[in-house]
């Protein structure tokens, strides 16, 4: 795969993670049951991907590591949860950015938690967000929804950077596949008991919505996105991905008339540009994650 294959991929599947928020708006289902559906269509994208490969989840890691895989995934169902609490009660961009800073408490939750110096550059990019936030929220005049949907997202953004840095220290062994296979496996296991009464509840409508949730916003776009590491670093990776909040944000625009203020814009802007910032370092030519 050439580079310029790899960006279109890792573009694609920054539309379809942008998608993710229009299809939590569209849906007339709760959190829970958008983030169960979600995993369940999901898995069963992925299952049948990884007997195409002829290569079985539960031969790849050893029990312990599944077990860690499957409380992230109770983890990730939270960060999923916040995140569809905040696209309900805010709207799509507000909760989009408020998610997008999740970049700046990675950085802060390492050095904290692992007695790391703060550097310059660090605090830089918190007061980027900081600013970016008070933008979207407060500075733009936004309604108590919208500051109560920012703050949801936010709360997201500092659950998905935990989930991120405990994946990057359990350091597992395994193919990404895998490793995702077992968070969904997770997140249905824990949130089966709690969903189980509203399937009745739901229409058409909202099955293929579910349905394109997780097919193509999650099993898809993770497809794309793993596929694309085999020609970009990890790190070009995420910066490319930091697009998401800026499909998500058109896309609401264009399909429910939702038009950003220009404060939001402003702060967003600001926000990306500290995302951005905070997935640049240098990398020695030729590398790859």
């Amino acid at each position: 795969m050439t580079r310029s294959h790899a960006f279109v991929q890792l573009h694609i599947a920054a539309l379809l993670y942008g998608l993710s928020a229009l299809f939590g708006q569209a849906l007339s289902a709760s959190p829970v049951m958008i983030v169960f559906g979600r995993a369940a269509f999901a898995l069963a994208v992925l299952l049948p991907l990884c007997a195409w490969r002829r290569s079985a989840p539960w031969h790849a890691l050893r029990p312990a590591d599944s077990v860690r895989l499957v409380l992230l995934g109770i983890a990730l169902a939270a960060h999923w949860l916040l995140f569809f609490v905040a696209i309900q009660v805010g709207g799509v961009a507000v909760a989009t950015l408020g998610f997008a800073t999740f970049p700046a408490f990675t950085a802060l939750g390492e050095r904290l938690l692992f007695s790391h110096p703060m550097a310059a550059k660090d605090w830089a990019i918190i007061g980027l967000a900081s600013l970016g936030l008070i933008l979207v929220g407060p500075g733009g005049g936004g309604s108590q929804d919208a500051l109560a949907g920012l703050g949801w997202g936010v709360l997201s953004g500092a659950t998905y950077a935990g989930i991120a840095i405990a994946n990057k220290r359990l350091n597992l062994q395994a193919d990404g596949l895998h490793l995702s296979v077992w968070q969904m496996v997770g997140i249905v296991v824990a949130l089966l008991p709690f969903a189980g009464g509203e399937w009745h509840t739901l229409g058409a409508k909202d099955w293929l919505l579910l349905a394109g949730l997780g097919v193509l916003c999650t099993g898809l776009a993770y497809t794309l996105f793993v596929g694309s590491l085999k020609a970009v670093s990890a790190n070009t990776a995420a910066v490319v991905i930091a697009m998401e909040p800026v499909y998500a944000i058109a896309g609401a625009w264009l399909l429910f008339g939702d038009r950003p203020t220009l404060a939001m814009a402003a702060g967003g802007g600001l926000i990306l540009c500290a995302v951005a910032w905070a997935g640049q370092r240098h990398e020695p030519a030729g590398e790859t994650a």
